[in-house]
Formats: structure tokens, sequence, C-alpha cells
């Protein structure tokens, strides 16, 4: 019987922030991962994103790679993407689409690739209305978690990290069935989040596991179940390289259940020219900085180089 683990929860709404900050600062140093709840993002639009996601994953192969994946935008095929870089699958056995920023003063927001409004009515504005909402979410959060490191709230804002920040969704669909192999298939091979921050929503289906030792051997992987109306929220490498190792950027996967799934995942990043260097309340004399200073889109550009297969 395969181990589960018990993620803690925090609560967005809570009128103290300076204990919501330290039960963050446990969660990301512990695990890395954690429930958000009473976010403000309602369950109506989870359910028409969901239907839309739906929608879209059930066109003609065709159709959908007419939108094939273009600056990082668009539609990505069944194992076109190996997380795992050293794995010798074939491929990870899932499809997305991916919907970048929306705003911003450069050509950046047009890059996008959406449906046609005649094929898919309403697509785009659904799309768009989430990717808002949980943007809002995830820079509400951003202040919390400066807080948990004895920052000053709205130091990433100073930064300009949430200047015109770099918010992607992915829209992700695993299918049920797959084709027979003699290898290992995973829905997701094991990898760590590349960037800030990452906020994802289920339909529910399980098969995600955490490996919150990603350098034992052998690896231990537990179940993370389904919080209904929460984001399970993780840290990215980038966030565990700004904290030099404080926060945790925890290794995890999707396996398949033998049921198809669908998941958003919306992963927060900061401004491309933000500067990304050992945060003064993460290093010492007796612990110096691990990584040198990086910008964001910098450091993300050579990160998904080695994602894709093809």
């Amino acid at each position: 019987m395969r181990e589960s683990i018990q993620l803690p929860i925090i609560d967005l709404t809570s009128p103290d922030p300076i204990s919501t900050a330290r039960a963050i600062r446990q969660a990301c140093v512990d695990v890395g991962f954690f429930y958000l709840i009473n976010h403000g993002v309602d369950e109506k639009l989870f359910k028409e994103v969901l239907e839309q996601s739906k929608n879209f994953f059930s066109l003609p192969l065709e159709d959908k790679m007419k939108l094939v994946r273009r600056n990082h935008r668009g539609y990505t095929p069944l194992y076109a993407e190996k997380l795992d870089t050293s794995s010798t699958t074939q491929g990870d056995s899932k499809e997305s689409f991916y919907i970048g920023s929306l705003e911003g003063k450069s050509v950046v927001s047009k890059l996008n690739q959406w449906p046609a409004e005649e094929v898919l009515p309403s697509w785009r504005s659904t799309m768009e209305d989430y990717h808002r909402r949980v943007l809002d979410v995830g820079i509400r959060l951003i202040s919390l978690i400066a807080l948990a490191l004895d920052l000053d709230e709205d130091f990433f804002h100073k930064a300009g990290a949430c200047d015109s920040p770099n918010g992607f969704l992915r829209l992700l669909h695993y299918p049920g069935e797959l084709q027979l192999s003699e290898q290992v298939v995973y829905g997701a091979s094991a990898h760590s989040d590349y960037g800030m921050l990452t906020l994802l929503a289920t339909d529910g289906v399980g098969g995600l596991q955490v490996c919150r030792e990603k350098f034992n051997r052998p690896q231990i992987w537990e179940d993370v179940h389904h919080l209904s109306g929460a984001f399970i929220v993780n840290i990215g490498d980038m966030m565990e390289r700004w904290t030099n190792c404080l926060f945790r950027s925890t290794l995890h996967r999707v396996m398949p259940t033998g049921q198809e799934r669908y998941s958003m995942a919306f992963f927060l990043d900061p401004n491309p020219d933000c500067m990304v260097e050992c945060l003064k309340s993460c290093c010492s004399d007796s612990s110096p900085p691990r990584y040198p200073p990086i910008r964001a889109g910098e450091y993300l550009e050579e990160r998904l180089k080695v994602t894709y297969v093809s």
C-alpha cells in the first residue's frame, strides 16, 4: 500500500497574516507543498474551465495541431515532453495547452494562441477570466511568502517580480487508456517546477505524488489527495534558489490511474528582467549564497530548453 502525505492547509482569508506567514514558512521548509483554501476563485469558474479544457482536448488531433506550441504557448501533444530528462521512456503521457501572460507593455502578451470562437465559443474569455483571477491569488500569496521569509510584505513588488509578472496557465489532460509498453509509463515523470510558485487545480482524480527527499535512494513517493475547492501550491526551483535552499522545491510526478485526469497548473514567475539573487534573510557567514545572481527570464529559458522531446 502506497503512503499518503497530509499537506498543511493555508487559509488566505485568515485575519492574522503573521501566523499565516509562519505556517507557510513551516510548510515550505518541511515539504514545499501546501493546500490553499478560501482563495476567492469560485467553484463555478473551476467547473467552467474544466469543461472548456475537456472540450479542447476532445477535438481531433489535426485541429489541435493547428495551435501547436510556439514561443511556449499553445498545444503540446502526447509524449512531446519528458520532464525527467534522465528517463529512457519515449515521453510523458499527457497533452497540454499553454496560455502565457495576458497583460504587458511588450508584444509578449500577444504571443498566445486561441481556438477559433466558432469552434469553441467562450473558450478564450473563460481562460482569460481564470488566468486573471489565479494571478491575483498568486500575487496575494507572494506577499505572505515575503513575510514568511522575514522580509517586508511588499519585498517582491519592490524587487520588480510583480511588475508584469510572467504568469502561465497550463491545461493538462492525462488519458485513461495507455498504449501497451514494456517501459514504465508516467503521466508526468519526476521533476521539480522551474519557477517561483505553482498553483494547481484538478478534477479530483488522483495520481499526483511527491518525494520529499529527492537525493535519497530509494526514493519514497507519497500520494497527494485532492481537497475540494483548494489549490495545491508548491515552491519552484527559482524560489528555492532565491531562498538559498531554505524553501524546498520538491520532486513530484503524476502516475497513471486508469482514469482520465484533467488539471490546471498556474505558474507564477517574476518579470523576466527581475534579478534573482540570494535573499539577505536567507544567508549568513556560516551559510553563504549557493548560487550567483541571474535574471529570471534567462534562468527559465535555460531550464525549458531541455524539456521537449520534439
